[in-house]
């Protein structure tokens, strides 16, 4: 039966639904690429890479062969020069294949290499861009800590300078790609006493001596995604490894993370499609009383108010990612944008389960996958809570 779902994910086709993103014929285009890409190279192993608890390590080559993980990064450095409209349909369209497989694109391209475009100078960016655009490297950023998760400035990592480098003591916790990652920007204390302003992000080669990895984590949902802490004991890191300015890494944060949280938005949305997709095609064939169960009004009403917030999200995060490319980004509308779509994946899962019935409750159909998977965007990059508050506080000031 499974199979028969994965190629409806293939061959159900957005052309009926994606009028609503308004976007360029170009990213229009593009799109069609992405399409076939997941559906021929991610949706057939995306639940043997889940059971696996594994991202499979030949797509990295794959995507880069495609242009998808440098895709805002300057052509110069190996990138697709694309804009952020651009890269949120790509996360949208690997996310609706497999939610960890896109996952963990996104913490490379735009956690980790999107970091360095923005923050690095010219010798960085020529050194790791190209490989990281490639697929020949993984990418991965490291910022919470086993007590500092949404309270990040209280990380406890310290980075000493001595001489010409950096002694690096501490762990990072909850780091997608950390099992495998190549380069990892890192946050570190540089002056603790400063508390916020004395942190400093760095650039950390998986090579360099001292550095290590813990057991994988496992996780309830995103399992093809790689999870895990990374430990750093008297990790020498140069000088010339500073990203943006010493003590200046909080700005290097909160400067990345509107254009974290607007690219990472659209991971749920790429998984409503996706439940959306077999709800529909479930309800259209499954025959209870001697007629499809879509025929039925409650059944109806269950695709109608999951269709209506599948549409309400894309719009909402293709509006704004226009208003970034144009140049207008707020921390209000990006959190706003990501605390509505992830909440609304987790919805639109449960629903899609309730829709399958008792088959949604098994492993033979992936809703329960796409479920769990959906929940992860409503805790990393920020929790709901933190969003909220975010978004509250910034309309009372």
């Amino acid at each position: 039966m499974l199979p028969k779902f994965i190629k409806l994910r293939a061959s159900f086709s957005l052309l009926n639904f994606n009028f609503i993103s308004n976007l360029s014929p170009e990213i229009e285009e593009l799109r069609s690429h992405v399409t076939k890409f997941a559906a021929e190279e991610v949706a057939p192993l995306a639940d043997k890479a889940d059971e696996e608890g594994k991202f499979p390590p030949h797509l990295w080559r794959k995507m880069g062969d495609l242009g998808l993980l440098g895709a805002t990064v300057d052509p110069a450095y190996g990138g697709s020069g694309l804009s952020y409209s651009a890269h949120c349909m790509i996360l949208e369209e690997i996310s609706r294949a497999s939610g960890g497989i896109g996952l963990s694109y996104s913490a490379h391209s735009a956690l980790n290499v999107a970091q360095l475009q923005r923050h690095g100078n010219e010798a960085q960016k020529k050194k790791y861009l190209p490989k990281l655009c490639s697929g020949e490297w993984v990418g991965a950023l490291a910022m919470s800590e086993p007590n500092a998760g949404s309270d990040v400035v209280s990380m406890k990592t310290t980075a000493k300078k001595v001489g010409d480098k950096y002694i690096l003591n501490g762990s990072k916790m909850w780091i997608t790609n950390g099992p495998v990652a190549d380069v990892i920007v890192v946050y570190a204390k540089t002056e603790p006493e400063k508390k916020q302003h004395g942190i400093t992000a760095f650039i950390v080669e998986a090579g360099m001596k001292g550095f290590s990895r813990g057991k994988k984590l496992d996780k309830i949902g995103m399992k093809s995604s790689d999870t895990g802490p990374i430990y750093f004991d008297n990790v020498e890191v140069p000088a010339e490894n500073v990203l943006g300015e010493v003590n200046k890494g909080v700005y290097v944060l909160m400067s990345g993370l509107d254009y974290e949280r607007l690219v990472l938005a659209a991971g749920p949305v790429g998984l409503m499609q996706a439940a959306f997709d077999i709800s529909r095609e479930y309800c259209n064939t499954r025959q209870q009383f001697g007629k499809p169960i879509g025929q039925f009004q409650m059944m109806q009403g269950k695709l109608a108010e999951m269709y209506t917030t599948l549409q309400a999200s894309r719009a909402m995060l293709y509006s704004v990612s226009r208003a970034v490319d144009a140049g207008n980004i707020t921390n209000t509308d990006c959190a706003a944008l990501i605390y509505y779509t992830s909440v609304n994946a987790t919805q639109v899962g449960l629903e899609a389960i309730q829709c399958l019935g008792g088959n949604g409750y098994t492993q033979e159909y992936p809703v329960g996958r796409i479920m769990n998977d959906a929940k992860l965007y409503e805790i990393g990059a920020g929790t709901t809570e933190i969003r909220k508050w975010l978004i509250g506080r910034q309309l009372t000031q």
